[in-house]
């Protein structure tokens, strides 16, 4: 959620503004979403479960933007003004 929401490093004039994580833009356990997994049973060995949830969180999270306004968000981060700007795109309901 966090990489789809708020994270990206900054650079001006071929420097890094972010110096470690007081300034980089990072979801706070507060502001996160309770998050519910259910791990099945199965009869093959462990393959892995760590970062399962990562790939697809973006795309959900757009497409519930586009289910809730109709407007398509299709950058990451997504942030308020990309927001705003894709909100502005959606052609107004009669």
């Amino acid at each position: 959620v966090s990489a789809a929401l708020t994270e990206r490093i900054t650079i001006e004039n071929g420097v890094v503004q972010q110096s470690n994580f007081h300034d980089y833009p990072l979801l706070r356990m507060a502001d996160a979403p309770d998050i519910h997994v259910d791990l099945l049973t199965s009869e093959q060995p462990p393959g892995g479960i760590g970062e399962v949830g990562l790939p697809p969180i973006g795309g959900a999270i757009a497409n519930a933007v586009a289910a809730l306004t109709g407007a398509r968000v299709r950058a990451l981060p997504m942030l308020p003004d990309r927001v705003q700007t894709a909100l502005k795109e959606v052609p107004a309901r009669s």
